[in-house]
């Protein structure tokens, strides 16, 4: 795995490029959801409500992360291009694996807000089962 290419590290522009994305519409979509949750908030402050509002900032935070790292990556994979380019080969490999390894970083934050995403929809869903069965 000495011979690194400049078409290596471009191959993944488009990947992290709609990695990237995909972070950025779940960030407005969190943006929006605090903005009614703050609305209702003012309303009535209600302790599910508080809750809810946790467990927002809490996928918010990962979400700003997950985005830092992504963006990270990319500029890893640029400097892996340029590095190619001016023929400093080894330290271009060294800068692609670190660049491969934030993007795992990146998508494992991604593993980890799914699972609390989860979590706080399954609350949502509990309240309506029990609705049923009543």
């Amino acid at each position: 795995m000495n011979e690194l290419t400049l078409t290596t590290p471009a191959l993944l522009f488009s990947a992290i490029s709609l990695i990237m994305l995909a972070y950025t519409n779940r960030f407005l979509a969190y943006a929006s959801v605090i903005r009614n949750l703050h609305d209702k908030y003012k309303q009535n402050k209600d302790s599910v409500l508080i809750a809810q509002i946790k467990n927002i900032k809490q996928r918010l935070y990962l979400t700003r992360s997950m985005q830092i790292l992504g963006i990270t990556s990319l500029l890893f994979c640029v400097l892996t291009m340029f590095l190619i380019y001016i023929e400093f080969n080894n330290i271009a490999i060294w800068a692609f694996g670190l660049a491969l390894l934030l993007l795992i970083a990146s998508l494992a934050l991604l593993i980890i807000e799914i699972q609390i995403s989860v979590k706080a929809l399954e609350h949502h869903i509990s309240d309506i089962e029990e609705d049923i069965t009543s």
